[in-house]
């Protein structure tokens, strides 16, 4: 688990619709089938209304590794303070579409 922030990789000047999109593409294509499944139900559901700011946060999330990502969102270790909402969210919209 990485505590040392890790920035996003989008460009600052990246067109909206382009962001949405990469996000979509790398929550959709994680190594794990279940962070597959649980992050690209919540791209489809969150995405689009979310402010620049939760992207930024989201953008970072991606960034870490998938095994420590289930056990955040799965409860089984507390995720970094600095995810713990966006975590919660996940989880409970994943909890929500079962």
């Amino acid at each position: 688990m990485s505590e040392t922030p890790v920035e996003a990789p989008g460009a600052v000047d990246e067109p909206r619709a382009h962001r949405l999109k990469r996000l979509h593409m790398r929550a959709m294509r994680r190594g794990i089938k279940e962070m597959d499944i649980i992050l690209s139900r919540y791209a489809e559901a969150r995405l689009e209304a979310m402010e620049d700011s939760a992207l930024d946060g989201f953008d970072a999330l991606l960034c870490e590794n998938d095994q420590d990502l289930y056990q955040w969102v799965t409860g089984q270790t507390p995720p970094p303070a600095r995810f713990a909402p966006l975590v919660a969210d996940i989880a409970t919209q994943a909890s929500a579409a079962k």
